[in-house]
């Protein structure tokens, strides 16, 4: 059965893995690549105009493909593309070419987000290998093993979030190798699992069109008081990721690739940062002495940084990793202003970094940084920096003693990065040719080389004077100039003191490499061949609509009084989403005091290594059903047949193939829709698989970022640093986040102390529930967040009486829009 062909092209035997440790460096643009290569690494990964998670990249094209491949594999140097996004139904025919043709141009690996992609790269273009993204977010061994069990993955990149005693218990030295982010730009949400680009702006960060809200500004609002913070305004935006000290640590536990983040960054930073890197690895490996000096540091801080700190992989520092002063590129501190005067600034200078005329500064008032000043400075006099008085664009009144002040460029370092690649001979590399030597008297010679073997006609002779020796079979042998091979080791394995004429083993290495060609181009035209005999039509679904004419409505209660609410509207089907899960056996209680109600428990959004214990305080509830968040979740609960078991939004289901999977192979009852998708693309899916496969949300407050910070640790506690001595504020206080338009946004902190916020206003798909109903959906969802038993008790009556066909969608949502206090918007199902 097709279904079932998952196809691997490797086996799932871990001692089979290639565990030779990996530099994997960004290219978005030509210049990227030569950067990368130039400077040591030893894969790049790249996107193509479509399906890939940094849109914002010069990219490539499918007409750069063979070019591209070619350039690299000729330098040893592998290509993987970025396959990385949501496939929505109407894409995956076109998905499937573009498949295709990464087989054909021998790329050698994709990164890829989408279970149903993955599926289909496995049967269509099986010589391909399938990385898992860090978007599928893969943060415990069990969503890997779940993950693995589908596909046989060749690779997982971690998500960012974990510490280095996580990585360890996925056992990298024995697992599916293991890829981690060193170095670059941090999400402040758990990537694959953010959708405030797409809730405010319909510009989804699982389609490549991140609108970057975590690096905008936002104000605290606390209990319902806007709190004065000064400086700090950037409450969401991380300092960047540099690991490069602890590459000795993440090589011994085994981790197999070393990802530099940067699609979108110059090739001045790819070079910098590949070049450390390089260093860091290969000392690592040799285990000898940290090799990376302040002039490193110093081309890391430059090229690119928010402040540089090594993310989550020390464990959990909150006020440490996101400080909020700043959101975009600082550079390397210089000092504070001690004076100036209109064309100069005297300064106390905090570091031995040279400055120099040319020098690209900030000033840093702790203001708006959209506001801030900036220039290049003329002279150095000392500790005075001096700047041309006419041209420099400064207000001069603005700047005050005490401002702190950054050095953002470097034109000489920029220029003697530039030449690290522009002016660097970049060697082709030449395969390898390992040679076996047989023969005897009065027989050919024959020079083997794997599969592929040549025999001379002339006959081996008895050596009078000059028998073959290793040296002389080295020698001629090794004389490839002019060809695509090199020569590694040779096995003499002749018999007794033998020769032939030299011209003769010219004539057989001649032959050798000849034969060796061939093998290649066949292999080549064979791997264009691989992925022929199966399609998409093959996995595909059969269609079928729920025949039942009975509409079903779910509710999500965050609290014990919205309970109650569902339970006096005579809901029936309820779902619970409590920050403290062990009070799940008390809202099981509740429910199973009404008649018929079923209570189903939510599972956290994330799960990481040790967390396993939270899906057995959810079995000791005994509820009805299980609401599954997360792959680990899918696994565990995968063969308990006796809870009702829904897939929740964040498992991504797109398309009927991820649909497929998760229904046939995850065992669950029926899935959510995701949120990634407008109406259209929702009755595209709906319209491609079975109806009874699927619940949609028609009603919430859509979850925009999902985060392991902590913003009650970072700015409400006092001096604490992660949940063992924050003094938990989250308990105490009730927190939102106001925009810069004044929209106020809800958080939330979850039992892992992971941090959700909330869009401020209500979405509703109820104009929308027409056509929803004529596809045969049955089920719909509304999640309550904040509202008190009356309100949630009037929201579960409207949808309702909507189900029941006694109010129309559109006059539910003009009633919501006036009774909300925000107003309400159809927010990501809307098409525009």
């Amino acid at each position: 059965m097709l279904w079932r062909m998952s196809a691997p092209h490797v086996t799932n035997d871990p001692g089979r893995y290639e565990r030779t440790p990996e530099l994997l460096a960004p290219a978005g643009s030509w210049d990227c690549v030569r950067a990368a290569v130039a400077n040591g690494a030893d894969a790049v990964f790249f996107g193509l105009s479509k399906f890939n998670a940094r849109l914002r990249a010069d990219n490539f094209t499918e007409e750069d493909l063979p070019e591209l491949m070619e350039f690299l594999h000729a330098r040893g140097v592998k290509g993987f593309v970025t396959m990385n996004t949501l496939i929505f139904t109407g894409e995956l025919q076109e998905a499937e070419t573009q498949l295709r043709l990464l087989e054909s141009c021998a790329v050698d690996a994709i990164i890829v987000q989408d279970l149903g992609l993955a599926r289909l790269c496995r049967i269509v273009a099986p010589s391909l290998e399938v990385h898992a993204s860090t978007q599928m977010t893969i943060t415990s061994p069990e969503g890997l093993a779940f993950a693995d069990r589908l596909y046989h993955l060749d690779r997982a990149v971690l998500a960012r979030e974990l510490s280095l005693k996580q990585i360890a218990k996925f056992k990298p030295e024995e697992s599916v190798p293991l890829e981690v982010f060193v170095h670059g730009a941090l999400c402040v949400a758990y990537s694959g699992q953010c959708l405030t680009s797409e809730s405010l702006g319909q510009r989804s960060a699982n389609r490549g069109e991140c609108a970057q809200a975590c690096r905008m500004p936002y104000t605290l609002v606390v209990d319902g008081e806007e709190r004065e913070m000064g400086e700090v305004r950037y409450l969401l935006s991380p300092q960047d990721l540099a690991a490069v000290d602890l590459i000795p640590e993440l090589v011994r536990q085994g981790v197999v690739s070393y990802k530099i983040e940067g699609r979108l960054k110059s090739p001045e930073y790819v070079a910098a940062i590949t070049k450390v890197y390089r260093k860091a690895i290969d000392a690592a490996v040799a285990g000898e002495e940290d090799p990376i000096t302040q002039d490193d540091r110093y081309s890391m801080e430059m090229t690119f940084s928010r402040g540089l700190s090594t993310g989550w992989l020390e464990g959990t520092n909150h006020p440490l990793l996101t400080h909020g002063k700043f959101g975009k590129k600082r550079g390397v501190f210089l000092g504070e202003v001690i004076r100036s005067e209109r064309g100069w600034v005297d300064v106390k200078l905090a570091t031995r970094i040279p400055v120099k005329a040319g020098d690209g500064i900030v000033f840093d008032a702790g203001e708006d940084r959209n506001l801030e000043q900036g220039s290049r400075i003329w002279k150095v006099a000392g500790d005075r920096l001096l700047f041309h008085r006419e041209h420099s664009g400064l207000d001069w009144k603005r700047i005050q003693p005490g401002q702190k002040i950054w050095k953002t460029d470097d034109p000489k370092l920029n220029k003697r990065l530039t030449a690290s690649w522009k002016n660097a001979k970049l060697e082709v590399e030449r395969d390898t040719l390992n040679i076996t030597v047989k023969g005897c008297v009065a027989e050919g010679m024959t020079l083997s080389c794997g599969k592929v073997s040549v025999t001379s006609t002339e006959k081996l002779e008895v050596a009078q004077s000059r028998p073959f020796t290793d040296e002389f079979l080295i020698k001629q042998l090794g004389r490839l100039g002019g060809t695509d091979w090199k020569l590694g080791e040779v096995d003499n394995q002749l018999q007794g003191e033998v020769m032939m004429p030299v011209s003769a083993v010219n004539r057989l290495r001649r032959a050798l490499v000849d034969a060796m060609d061939v093998a290649t181009t066949q292999r080549k035209a064979a791997r264009v061949q691989v992925g022929a005999t199966a399609s998409l039509d093959d996995l595909m679904p059969v269609r079928r609509t729920d025949e039942s004419s009975r509409r079903e409505l779910s509710v999500l209660c965050r609290s014990m009084e919205q309970i109650e609410a569902v339970l006096e509207a005579g809901g029936k089907n309820i779902y619970v989403d409590f920050e403290d899960i062990r009070r799940g056996k008390e809202a099981v209680s509740l429910v199973r005091s009404a008649d018929d109600a079923r209570v189903h428990l939510a599972t956290p959004r994330i799960q990481k290594s040790g967390e396993a214990g939270f899906f057995k305080v959810v079995e000791r509830a005994e509820p009805d059903g299980v609401l599954i968040r997360n792959l680990g979740g899918v696994s565990y609960f995968k063969d308990r047949n006796d809870l009702y078991k829904i897939g929740d939004f964040s498992l991504n289901c797109a398309n009927p193939l991820t649909s497929r999977i998760l229904k046939e192979e995850g065992g669950l009852d029926h899935m959510t829709v995701s949120y990634d998708l407008n109406i259209r693309q929702v009755l595209d899916l709906l319209l491609a698989a079975p109806t009874d496969w699927f619940e949609l949300t028609i009603h919430q407050h859509m979850p925009m970022f999902h985060m392991e910070h902590c913003v009650f640790c970072s700015f409400l506690s006092d001096g604490g640093t992660s949940i063992l001595n924050c003094g938990k504020p989250c308990d105490k206080h009730q927190v939102q986040l106001k925009d810069r338009v004044g929209q106020l946004h809800s958080l939330k902190a979850d039992v892992g102390c992971r941090n959700t916020l909330f869009n401020g206003r209500a979405q509703t798909g109820a104009r929308f529930y027409d056509q929803l109903r004529g596809t045969g959906l049955r089920r719909y969802r509304v999640e309550l967040l904040d509202e008190d038993k009356e309100s949630a008790r009037k929201i579960v009556q409207a949808y309702q009486s909507l189900l029941a066909g006694a109010r129309s969608g559109h006059h539910l949502w003009q009633g919501l829009d006036v009774s909300e206090q925000l107003g309400v918007t159809e927010g990501t199902l809307e098409v525009r």
